[in-house]
C-alpha cells in the first residue's frame, strides 16, 4: 500500500479547510510471519496440478512394480531352466537383465533418468530374446516349457512405450512378440505348435499395445491439461493487469479530488501568510500522494485490525469537532490492509462532504461495526439539508470516485441514502455481499432506487 498523505476537509462550519493527517496501517501478518503473493504480483500456480511430468512419474512407477512382480515370480523358472544352458553366458545376461530393471525401479523413485534406464531394459531383454538359442548347450533339445523370457515380454514392451516416442514404441510392441514366437517354434522355445506360437505373439503384442495406447492417450491428456492451464493463469494474469490500471486509475482520481482540487482551492482563496504556508503544505502533500500512487501497489494477504481503523476513524473525526464515534463489536475482526486504507479514506470523504455540503445539522454521526461476514460496515450520517442525487453533476467526483470507486476496488458496497431536508446518511460494508450488486447504490426514503 503507498503511504497515506495528508487528507484535507472542513472544520466546523467556519469554512477553513484543516489537514487530517493519516499514517499507513502497519500490517498484521501471518504466524508464519510472511504473506503468500499478491493479486498484483506473479499469479500463483496451483498446488497440485495434473501435468504432464506428474503422469509420467504415475506411468512409470505403475510399470516399475509391475516389472518387480514379474521378476519375481520369474526367477523359479529361471532357476530351473539354467541347467539347459550355459552358465557363462546365460547367468551374466539373466543378472544384466535383472540389474537394468532395478536401475528402471530406483530411477522412478529419484525421477531422474527413467526414459534412459527404460530404454536400456527393453534393449537388454531384445538383446537376450535374439541371443536365446544360441545359449543353449543343445540347440536341438527340447525345452520343457516356455522360456522364462515370455513372463517378461510385457515388461519390455512397457518399458519401451515409455522411454521411446509412439511410432518406434509400436515398432518395438510388433517386433519384439514376433520375435518371441519364432524363438517358440524352435527346439530351445519348446518347439510349440505354429496356432499356439501364433497366439502367443498375438497375446503379448496385444497386451504390450493396450499399455501403449493407456500411455499415449494419457500423454496426450495431460499435454492437453497443461496447455489449458497455461492459457488460464496467461488470461488471468491478463486480466489481474487490467484490474490494476482500473483501481490505480480510481486511486489518482480520488487523490485529485481529495488533494489536488482540494490544495488549489485553498490557494485560490489564501489571504495571509498563514494561508500560503498551508497552502504550500497541501501541496507538498498533493505531489507526494501522486508520485506514491504511480508506484507499484501491493495488495497483499497482510491485515489489520478494525480497532486499528476505529482508531485512526476517531481521529479523524475528532479533528472535524462535528462528529460523534460509536463503536460496536469490533473486537477481534481484522481485514485487509487495502481495504482497510480504503474504507478509511472513503470514511474521511464522506465527513468531509458533510461538513462542505450539508449545511448546519443537529447532529453528525460515525459509527463503525462488525458485520455477519467477518468485516465491517461504516455509516457516516448527518441531519443537514440533504439533496437530490439526481441534480449531482456527473462530473463531481466526491461520491462516485472517492467514496463508491475507492470502496468497489477494494471487494466492498456504498449506500446512499438521502432526500432533500431530511439528512444524508452513507453505509459502507466490506466485504460486499453476494446479493450486492457493482454499481452505487443511491437509496432515497420515499422507496426510489437510482445508481
Amino acid at each position: 500500500m503507498s503511504k497515506r498523505a495528508a487528507r484535507v476537509g472542513d472544520h466546523g462550519t467556519t469554512g477553513t479547510l484543516v489537514s487530517t493527517a493519516t499514517q499507513p496501517f502497519a500490517a498484521v501478518r501471518g504466524e508464519s510471519g510472511g504473506t503468500e503473493g499478491s493479486l498484483f504480483g506473479r499469479s500463483r500456480q496451483p498446488r497440485n496440478p495434473i501435468s504432464h511430468a506428474q503422469i509420467e512419474i504415475a506411468l512409470s512407477r505403475s510399470v516399475a512394480g509391475v516389472a518387480v512382480i514379474f521378476a519375481v515370480q520369474t526367477l523359479p523358472l529361471m532357476l530351473e531352466q539354467l541347467s539347459t544352458r550355459k552358465t557363462e553366458a546365460a547367468i551374466p545376461l539373466a543378472g544384466l537383465l535383472g540389474l537394468s530393471i532395478l536401475v528402471f525401479v530406483v530411477a522412478t523413485l529419484l525421477r531422474r533418468g527413467i526414459r534412459t534406464s527404460a530404454a536400456v531394459v527393453s534393449g537388454i531383454y531384445l538383446f537376450a530374446l535374439l541371443v536365446w538359442p544360441l545359449v543353449m548347450i543343445d540347440p536341438t533339445l527340447v525345452l520343457a516349457s516356455k522360456p522364462w523370457l515370455w513372463y517378461l515380454c510385457t515388461v519390455a514392451t512397457s518399458c519401451a512405450a515409455i522411454a521411446f516416442p509412439l511410432f518406434w514404441a509400436a515398432v518395438y510392441t510388433v517386433v519384439t512378440p514376433v520375435a518371441f514366437g519364432l524363438v517358440r517354434l524352435l527346439p530351445s522355445g519348446g518347439e510349440a505348435e505354429s496356432l499356439l506360437a501364433v497366439l502367443d505373439t498375438c497375446y503379448a503384442m496385444l497386451l504390450g499395445g493396450v499399455v501403449l495406447i493407456i500411455i499415449y492417450v494419457l500423454r496426450e491428456a495431460t499435454a492437453k491439461v497443461d496447455t489449458a492451464q497455461s492459457n488460464a493463469l496467461s488470461k488471468y494474469a491478463v486480466a489481474v493487469r487490467h484490474h490494476a490500471t482500473e483501481v490505480e486509475r480510481v486511486e489518482v482520481d480520488s487523490i485529485v479530488h481529495d488533494s489536488v482540487l482540494a490544495t488549489l482551492l485553498s490557494a485560490a482563496g489564501v489571504r495571509n501568510e498563514k494561508g500560503a504556508e498551508l497552502a504550500a503544505a497541501m501541496a507538498r502533500s498533493a505531489i507526494i500522494r501522486l508520485q506514491e500512487a504511480s508506484g507499484e501497489r501491493n495488495l497483499d494477504d497482510a491485515s489489520v485490525a478494525v480497532s486499528k481503523l476505529v482508531a485512526r476513524l476517531r481521529t479523524a473525526a475528532i479533528e472535524t469537532g462535528v462528529f460523534t464515534v460509536t463503536e460496536q463489536c469490533v473486537d477481534a475482526i481484522s481485514i485487509p490492509e487495502h481495504a482497510a486504507e480504503a474504507l478509511y479514506s472513503a470514511s474521511v470523504q464522506a465527513m468531509v462532504n458533510s461538513v462542505q455540503h450539508a449545511g448546519p445539522a443537529q447532529s453528525r454521526r460515525l459509527i463503525i461495526g462488525g458485520n455477519d461476514q467477518n468485516g465491517c460496515t461504516i455509516s457516516i450520517s448527518d441531519t443537514g439539508r440533504g439533496f437530490d442525487v439526481a441534480s449531482v453533476d456527473s462530473a463531481r467526483l466526491g461520491l462516485r470516485v472517492s467514496i463508491h470507486d475507492r470502496v468497489l476496488s477494494a471487494g466492498g458496497v456504498a449506500v446512499l441514502r438521502t432526500s432533500p431536508g431530511l439528512g444524508t446518511t452513507i453505509t459502507i460494508t466490506w466485504p460486499r455481499p453476494d446479493d450486492e450488486g457493482a454499481a452505487l447504490n443511491v437509496n432515497s426514503p420515499d422507496g426510489g432506487i437510482r445508481s
